[in-house]
């Protein structure tokens, strides 16, 4: 399923759930969807800060680096 696919979905049961409500497996399937999205979104935001240099004001350039959590 594709990105712009689930997020179709997660709102039309988000229309639905408004409207009627949903059914106890239409529930669990929006929890799944939205966990698979928030997760892609993790994915691709650690890509981009992965791949990121940062310019100071007097040219020189660093890679961001991840931090260890205490």
């Amino acid at each position: 399923m594709t990105v712009n696919e689930m997020i179709a979905r997660i709102n039309e049961l988000a229309h639905k759930s408004k409207a009627e409500g949903l059914t106890e497996e239409e529930k669990a399937e929006q929890q799944e969807l939205r966990q698979a999205y928030i997760a892609n979104i993790k994915r691709n935001l650690a890509s981009q800060l992965e791949n990121t240099i940062v310019v100071n004001p007097d040219g020189s350039r660093y890679k961001l680096q991840k931090k260890n959590k205490k």
